[in-house]
């Protein structure tokens, strides 16, 4: 069923154990800890953070930053691979901001992604009392209808709609800026742990 539709990040606070404190033994130090990176995002790690995304004029595509952090697992497609790239190996805590080249974080525009759709089929399939205008988000169902994806309305003729599949930021210089505020670790049994688990 195709849809007009407004997206918004959904967001989840994620919680961490605290690490315990080795108690002295009489008559010698304390144990040192094991050295472990417990602050480092890794390529299966599960996030808590708050991100922007803007274009080249630098008005926002998508920000957490004035609600709810944002829990993200990596290397589940989430995020563009070029997105997570830049996720890789940031500390716990940090806050800082890429300013990627054209077409690094989307890929190039691709002209065969602009498409026609005939009015009739948006209404057979959707509100037959939508009305749709140029610059409108619609989601249409993909064709095993286990998914959506959504395109934008370029242009608008008597009995079509020309949609833009593209991504918003394809072809186009981005900006990601990130406040990383918790990093998980996936267990084999495929739950998130802090590695602080390992010390206790």
């Amino acid at each position: 069923m195709a849809a007009k539709i407004g997206v918004f990040p959904g967001a989840a606070q994620a919680l961490h154990r605290p690490a315990s404190v080795a108690r002295p033994t009489a008559g010698r130090p304390p144990p040192k800890p094991p050295e472990i990176d417990v602050n480092t995002v890794q390529p299966d790690s599960f996030l808590t953070l708050h991100y922007r995304l803007a274009g080249p004029d630098g008005t926002d595509v998508v920000s957490t930053f004035d609600g709810k952090p944002a829990t993200l697992s990596l290397g589940s497609g989430q995020l563009a691979p070029a997105i997570e790239a830049c996720l890789v190996g940031l500390e716990e805590g940090a806050r800082t901001t890429w300013h990627l080249e054209p077409g690094v974080a989307y890929g190039p525009r691709n002209p065969e992604m602009l498409q026609r759709v005939a009015r009739s089929l948006l209404a057979a399939h959707g509100d037959p009392d939508e009305e749709y205008r140029v610059g409108d988000v619609v989601e249409f169902p993909t064709p095993d209808g286990q998914g959506r994806f959504a395109g934008v309305i370029r242009e608008a003729g008597g009995d079509w709609l020309l949609f833009d599949f593209n991504h918003p930021l394809a072809g186009q210089p981005v900006t990601f800026e990130v406040q990383l505020i918790g990093v998980l670790q996936m267990r084999d049994d495929g739950a998130a742990t802090s590695p602080r688990e390992g010390l206790q």
